[in-house]
């Protein structure tokens, strides 16, 4: 059965960094376009990052660019999210998925974890 499990999430000042971690099983993770998205209290998903199976192509929603970084080590099954400068609004429940590169939502699969930016 499909696996995916966020970690790496906690509470951080504004300003401050936080890396997030995806663990994959289940299927052949470097065969799948894999995306970052979150979920605000009270708002919708929204799609945040995307990188391609082969890590040659990432993609960035404009009001995370030069903040944050996808990356991924397939010989790992491992997908994480970069993120410095962290705002308040960045507070969310973050979320690993598969088979979206960019600019899409999909329903996650996985629990998530909390970002939560405060002071």
């Amino acid at each position: 059965a499909v696996h995916l499990e966020e970690s790496g999430g906690g509470l951080v000042q504004p300003g401050g960094s936080l890396t997030l971690s995806c663990l994959a099983s289940g299927f052949t993770f470097n065969r799948h376009d894999m995306s970052w998205v979150r979920q605000a209290p009270g708002k919708g998903l929204e799609w945040i990052a995307g990188i391609d199976s082969g890590a040659e192509t990432t993609y960035y929603a404009d009001f995370v660019k030069g903040r944050f970084t996808i990356s991924r080590d397939n010989a790992k099954n491992t997908l994480y999210l970069q993120m410095y400068s962290l705002k308040i609004e960045d507070t969310a429940m973050y979320y690993c998925v598969r088979n979206i590169l960019a600019y899409a939502v999909a329903t996650p699969e996985g629990l998530g974890t909390q970002v939560t930016v405060s002071s």
